[in-house]
């Protein structure tokens, strides 16, 4: 048995992060290790989680392991990293650029400042093995430093497989069947999710081709980015349809699966995403994709998604429309995404990765 710290900036519901570090744990936890999560801030009031600095202590001997989360800026989690003497493995999902939260939150600006500039004290503090999340985020540990041949591709875990298996919100599904088209985009309100691109699309196939057509945008909100969505919701009015779009907020897992189930097609408009778990749950729950290249978008997707590199919102709207009006393709696009999942992005599958890369780490130490 080995002892293993896992360590993440933050521990939040619904947070794609947060998912693979909890299954990481249990997958860990199975195998016989002992494992424990420590994190700058959570709010998750059922799990025992202690400050960063706690596990050095908690890393007793050289043949224990760290394993580091990054994905925003946290100086006390690179601290601790660095402070190791035991085993060291990072895992990367990318840092959002700054940029997109200029005049909108100073704070978050500067924690994915801080992120980007760390990544460089993270290689330095010279990790046994290096994880990135997508070959994207794979390629931007190789450009800071990290040797290739100690840098894998390993994608999150995350919370698919309890949405198949899982209960549906009964009362939710009956209180939306009705004749509309429901579109879904999934992920925070965000100004790196691209809502007025998403919107715009959406504007552009409500009035040129389905008057019936409903929009859900599930994610939750932050006071943090109240100015971006302040502007998302003049543009809704500009537009006119603010009776045709549903802001969800966050939502359980029973609604989320509801969600999926009423979706006709899944819209993904982000501008950035170091992996992109909604294309994992779409393809998991059988809903078609339409989505823009971005990032790491069509390497998630690859074929069981139309992608589309021109952020044309009437080609986006005319892309739910030829997939609404053809049968075979929507069902094509379906089962290649099914079929995708099973093969990479299930917990199954994750898991045999996962373990074919760290399991030689650790075992060799013992």
């Amino acid at each position: 048995m080995t002892r293993i710290a896992i360590l993440t900036p933050t521990l939040t519901p619904a947070d794609a992060v947060s998912n693979d570090v909890l299954t990481m744990r249990r997958v860990l936890s199975e195998r016989g290790h002992e494992v424990r999560i420590f994190a700058e801030n959570s709010s998750l009031a059922s799990e025992r989680i202690d400050a960063p600095a706690a596990a050095l202590s908690y890393l007793r001997a050289n043949t224990d392991v760290l394993i580091y989360h990054h994905s925003i800026g946290c100086t006390s989690g690179v601290e601790t990293l660095r402070k190791a003497s035991c085993r060291k493995i990072v895992k990367y999902h990318n840092v959002t650029p700054p940029e997109f939260f200029e005049g909108i939150s100073e704070q978050h600006q500067r924690l994915c400042e801080s992120g980007r500039a760390q990544l460089k004290d993270i290689i330095a503090a010279q990790p046994d093995l290096y994880l990135a999340a997508s070959a994207f985020n794979q390629s931007d540990l190789i450009a800071a430093g990290s040797e290739e041949h100690k840098t894998f591709v390993v994608p999150p875990f995350n919370q698919a497989d309890d949405l198949r298996a899982g209960e549906a919100d009964l009362e939710l599904l009956d209180s939306y069947r009705d004749d509309s088209v429901n579109l879904l985009m999934v992920g925070g309100v965000r100004p790196n999710k691209g809502h007025a691109d998403l919107i715009e699309a959406f504007a552009t196939y409500y009035y040129h081709f389905n008057g019936q057509a409903r929009l859900f945008i599930v994610g939750a909100p932050n006071k943090a980015f109240e100015p971006y969505a302040a502007a998302l919701k003049r543009l809704i009015d500009e537009w006119s349809i603010d009776s045709r779009i549903v802001f969800t907020g966050e939502v359980s897992n029973e609604a989320l699966k509801s969600y999926y189930l009423l979706a006709d097609a899944l819209l993904m408009t982000s501008e950035h995403e170091g992996f992109c778990v909604p294309l994992v749950e779409a393809m998991a729950m059988k809903v078609p994709i339409v989505a823009y290249a971005s990032t790491a978008i069509p390497e998630t997707a690859q074929d069981a998604a139309l992608i589309w590199d021109e952020r044309d919102p009437y080609l986006m709207a005319q892309s739910i429309d030829f997939l609404q009006a053809n049968e075979a393709e929507r069902m094509a696009l379906v089962y290649r995404g099914s079929r995708r999942y099973d093969e990479n992005f299930s917990n199954y599958a994750i898991e045999k990765r996962f373990f074919e890369i760290v399991h030689p780490q650790i075992t060799q130490m013992k």
